[in-house]
């Protein structure tokens, strides 16, 4: 009799903490899911399952990771699709493709999915070698469909519209533009060509808005002329500034973009953060963020020479430099600008930011 009544109370508590433990997890998530959009910045492995040379699962890539582990992200640890997914309380977001590859089906989206592939822009060209933009938003309408089955019309709607759609795209079209060997120039004007991008964007929002999105985070293009790549192609080793402007102009045009979806649309919220000002303001002011590095890449070949292939060489202090290789941040540089994006202010993250954006 006691040896069962003793089964039973452990029984009983081991429910009793089981329940709380859930309880706590659900309390600490902000929002019930989220679903990313985007490139390279935010890719977590989506490369990986492709027959493609834009992948990063190799070392010295993930050298601060989990384990030391190449996993796909393109940087040396955590890139910025973790740390905001961490901030909002949410469990690390598996790439699409893992899953849709793996033998086991029955996969639930219920927290949310990461559809980033290195290499998407907004434009299409090349993309059989990642995913493009309008290529996750396919994937997306089959994941919004299976939401649909699982949990009906009415409560997959409710899912969707408090979870937040994180997009970061427009990069990988910039730097096609402004590349050694891209013959873009010849064809359009930067000016006409920043007017393709912020003409065919809309319809790529709308999309996602059509299918269930409400509440939209838009990281923009940061200054894409002060990356190591971009700065290998001039003899003083500076910036870009043509290639500097016209990235601010983009983003200034798809923060008018944004205003204007909301005014046409009065269900939907958004947060965009400008990573131009932010990451500048990191690469011009290195002392006061705790770097020693501002320009150089920290894994390449020498200074602005080189991909971080397994064959490079790179730094033994990873903290130290803004960026990892020839075009994306470190680590500790990710960090900060989450921060900013996640509980920052105008004129970095207008007119509010994720964390306000999670509370609506």
């Amino acid at each position: 009799m006691g040896r069962h009544y003793n089964s039973v109370v452990s029984f009983f508590f081991f429910i009793i903490s089981f329940l709380i433990t859930v309880i706590h997890i659900e309390a600490d998530k902000m929002v019930p899911a989220m679903f990313i959009f985007g490139d390279s910045l935010v890719d977590v492995g989506n490369n990986n399952y492709l027959f493609s040379l834009i992948k990063a699962n190799y070392p010295h890539n993930g050298i601060d990771f989990t384990d030391h582990t190449a996993t796909g992200r393109f940087t040396n640890g955590k890139n910025a699709a973790d740390f905001i997914v961490e901030k909002l309380g949410l469990s690390t977001l598996p790439p699409y493709l893992s899953l849709v590859s793996a033998s086991n089906k029955s996969t639930s989206f219920l927290g949310g999915i990461n559809f980033a592939s290195g290499g998407a822009g907004i434009l299409n060209h090349t993309k059989q070698f990642f995913i493009s933009l309008d290529e996750q938003i396919e994937y997306y309408s089959s994941v919004y469909g299976e939401l649909v089955k699982q949990l009906g019309p009415d409560e997959s709607q409710k899912l969707l519209s408090k979870s937040i759609f994180g997009i970061v795209i427009g990069s990988n079209d910039m730097l096609g533009y402004f590349g050694p060997s891209s013959t873009l120039s010849q064809k359009m004007t930067p000016q006409q060509f920043v007017d393709l991008m912020i003409s065919t964007l809309p319809g790529q929002l709308k999309q996602i808005y059509n299918l269930g999105a409400r509440k939209f985070a838009f990281i923009g293009v940061g200054p894409i002329g002060c990356t190591p790549s971009q700065r290998s192609l001039n003899k003083t080793g500076e910036c870009n500034e043509e290639a500097n402007y016209w990235s601010h102009t983009f983003n200034e045009r798809v923060k008018a973009l944004l205003q204007g979806m909301k005014s046409e649309n009065n269900d939907i919220n958004y947060s965009f953060f400008d990573a131009y000002s932010q990451l500048l303001n990191l690469i011009q002011n290195p002392d006061a963020y705790g770097f020693t590095e501002a320009k150089a890449a920290c894994c390449g070949f020498g200074n602005l020479q080189g991909p971080c292939l397994p064959i490079s060489i790179y730094c033994s202090n990873r903290s130290d430099h803004v960026f990892w290789d020839l075009y994306h941040p470190t680590e500790a540089a990710y960090r900060i600008i989450v921060d900013n994006v996640f509980d920052g202010s105008q004129p970095y993250a207008y007119p509010i930011n994720v964390k306000q954006l999670a509370a609506i």
